[in-house]
């Protein structure tokens, strides 16, 4: 497996624990059936979000480290970044 096809997998990987993780939130809301309850759920839900979006961005900033000048690298993370400053 070539390191891009490794970084890819890394990547993809963590979508998938990332849905896991929404999935099993929203079964939880619907076995505890409570509105507040629901509401604690999809609070942690909103900071594993981020945590993970900044992961797997990471993950393909480095992945690109040696395609992408450094100029292009500090774009794409600035972009990144914006992102969190526009959704605060």
């Amino acid at each position: 497996m070539g390191e891009e096809s490794k970084v890819v997998f890394q990547m993809a990987l963590m979508r998938l624990i990332a849905g896991s993780i929404e999935v099993t939130a929203a079964l939880l809301m619907l076995r505890f059936g409570r509105v507040a309850t629901a509401l604690q759920i999809n609070g942690v839900l909103g900071l594993i979000g981020p945590v993970i979006l900044i992961t797997v961005s990471t993950l393909g900033i480095l992945g690109m480290a040696n395609q992408v000048s450094l100029i292009k690298l500090v774009i794409i993370a600035l972009g990144v970044c914006c992102i969190f400053i526009g959704t605060r």
